[in-house]
């Protein structure tokens, strides 16, 4: 993995630009610059002033235009300051040119984030992932990382004799290296899909429902799953505490072994290098048979992040999935202060609040696709049994005189085939023929 970025640590100024002309979720505002000051903290940096800008457009210069980076500048020498972290993303070129005007490091909230999940990563497929959005982030940044040598060489025709083209040449090499590594990274995750996809066809092959837990970082995702399965996930009150999936079994009476996944926390302005790079596990989504949208509902601004993860589900390309939105948290709000939705579940994680309707609400859900049965299968027709356990999800097989007692879970397909052993087979749904 290539080296950690040392941005977040020291003493850092956060700039944030509220502009008409930036799309909603690319502008800043009070939250965004919370979530940025909680980001720095994460990282281990120290952010000790804010500053915030109106404008009508970003400046295509510096961003921020020549007037508020004086003031900037007048901060950062005042007060020893190390570092600048935007909320907004800027170029590269704006990079170079804050880093000029301010004689300081500049970063931008992707930078950060991405600092972020490189220390978090432990599995080699997080890793993989976290390296090739990394790549991707440095490739259009490559020429500031070189300055030393555009000031050590001048340009164009004025550069003294014997100056003239090694920068280049050396930049031009690094992107070819940089360019071989983003398409190496990306034929290793390419096989990480293609295990997911077998371990995918052999789950399915079973008819062991699968449960995606997705939602706002630091939503109580781990938490949960922590309290359905007795997972013992590490969870901590901090963002990002979760970036490689972890997938625990849940029993249940009714339809037997569930699988519940956890996936990394969503934000707003997650940089698109992550979401492409983290793709090969984010997929999931798309073949789960719910999801669970957890919320955390002692925020001030559920509805807004809310509406964030709704966005990345439907980019991820998950929008057609069964989904039971969970408001967590519960525990830290007065009764009048709770939300009001029709199908969805309040609860606390934490204190074990509303579990047990939780598990109600998914059988339910995931009892439209699937059916339980209970019959006694023939000696003679014990070739149907192997096949239940190639189709279905086969809970118990007894072998008694009187034949073998199976208990099974199945989809329509699957009952179809057992329904001459079933003592009053239920009539099948609209959808189920």
């Amino acid at each position: 993995m290539i080296e950690k970025y040392e941005t977040a640590r020291g003493r850092a100024l956060l700039v944030g630009v509220n502009c008409p002309g930036l799309r909603d979720f690319e502008s800043s505002d009070a939250e965004t610059m919370h979530e940025l000051r909680e980001l720095t903290l994460t990282a281990g940096g120290d952010p000790l002033f804010e500053a915030m800008q109106n404008r009508h457009s970003p400046d295509p210069h510096t961003f921020i235009g020549e007037g508020k980076a004086e003031e900037l500048k007048e901060i950062i020498e005042a007060n020893e300051l190390d570092l600048v972290i935007f909320d907004n993303e800027i170029s590269p070129s704006q990079t170079r040119a804050l880093e000029t005007e301010l004689e300081c490091r500049v970063i931008d909230r992707n930078a950060l984030i991405l600092d972020i999940f490189a220390d978090r990563a432990k599995t080699a497929e997080g890793k993989l992932q976290v390296e090739l959005a990394q790549y991707k982030y440095i490739l259009p940044r490559l020429t500031r990382m070189w300055t030393h040598l555009v000031r050590q060489t001048a340009s164009g025709g004025s550069s003294p004799i014997g100056t003239r083209g090694p920068g280049e040449t050396q930049l031009e090499t690094d992107r070819r290296h940089i360019r071989r590594k983003i398409q190496k990274l990306e034929l290793e995750i390419s096989e990480v899909k293609r295990i997911r996809a077998t371990q995918r066809q052999k789950r399915q092959k079973s008819q062991i429902p699968l449960i995606c837990l997705v939602g706002y970082t630091n939503a109580g995702k781990s938490t949960l799953l922590n309290a359905l399965t007795g997972a013992g996930v590490h969870a901590n009150d901090r963002l990002f505490d979760t970036l490689d999936p972890t997938t625990k079994t849940m029993k249940t009476k009714d339809l037997g072994d569930v699988l519940i996944s956890d996936t990394v926390g969503f934000i707003r302005k997650l940089p698109h290098h992550l979401i492409d790079a983290f793709k090969a596990t984010l997929e999931e989504l798309t073949y789960a048979d719910v999801l669970v949208h957890v919320i955390d509902a002692s925020s001030e601004t559920w509805r807004e992040q809310a509406d964030v993860v709704e966005r990345l589900i439907v980019q991820l390309g998950a929008e057609k999935t069964p989904q039971i939105r969970v408001y967590n948290k519960v525990d830290l709000l007065s009764d009048d202060a709770l939300p009001r939705e029709g199908g969805s579940v309040l609860c606390s994680a934490l204190r074990g609040i509303g579990l047990e309707k939780l598990v109600d609400t998914f059988i339910q859900s995931l009892g439209e696709r699937l059916i339980p049965v209970s019959f006694v299968l023939p000696y003679s027709d014990a070739a149907m049994l192997d096949r239940l356990y190639r189709e279905a999800n086969v809970q118990a097989a007894d072998y008694q005189e009187d034949g073998i007692h199976v208990e099974a879970v199945c989809d329509s397909k699957a009952y179809g085939r057992v329904q001459a052993y079933l003592g009053t087979p239920r009539e099948l749904e609209d959808w189920e023929k």
